[in-house]
């Protein structure tokens, strides 16, 4: 695939995608997959606590109480490359007419905006919601790169890049078609 096919600039940053396995990223945040209990799982959300390690969850625990679907908290990485983890809330398919685009959008956005909290240049993110939630990824990669490009272009953001890592090259071409 064409590189110029996996960057566009937005504002002052760009949008990146690569097929990468997001836990061994260097960046400043990483966004989990997480699910509402905040309890670990599978996907990317189990592969992120196995990487990070058990100070992960200890902090959820200690932290949070959950978190609803379409919003996003935030932890230190442990010993994930990462200086932080924001762990965003997806929601599961139904059938497309109970918010799960709108919820979906929320996940993402929420979880840039705590990017920028805590002044992060480079976010690396998953496709939410696409593995076992069932989201559509035909439907899902327009609302992640939407919201990415939202972010990147909010005036004064500390964000510089924000890199989809994707599971498959499958998932990469349905997300190089919605860049």
């Amino acid at each position: 695939m064409e590189a110029e096919r996996l960057t566009r600039r937005v504002g002052e940053g760009r949008i990146t995608l690569r097929r990468a396995d997001i836990t061994t990223l260097e960046v400043d945040a990483v966004v989990n997959a997480a699910n509402a209990s905040l309890a670990g799982g599978g996907g990317v959300d189990g592969a992120m606590h196995r990487a990070a390690g058990p100070d992960l969850m200890r902090e959820l625990q200690e932290r949070y109480r959950g978190c609803p679907t379409g919003s996003a908290v935030v932890t230190g990485a442990g010993r994930l490359r990462a200086r932080h983890v924001i762990h965003a809330v997806g929601p599961r398919w139904r059938d497309g007419e109970h918010d799960e685009p709108a919820l979906l959008a929320s996940a993402y956005r929420s979880a840039f905006a705590m990017a920028v909290e805590h002044a992060c240049a480079t976010v690396a993110a998953p496709s939410i919601s696409t593995g076992i939630y069932g989201f559509p990824i035909e439907l899902a990669a327009p609302i992640a790169i939407g919201a990415a490009d939202q972010a990147l272009a909010h005036p004064g953001t500390t964000l510089r890049e924000i890199t989809f890592a994707l599971f498959s090259d499958a998932d990469l071409e349905v997300f190089a078609r919605a860049l």
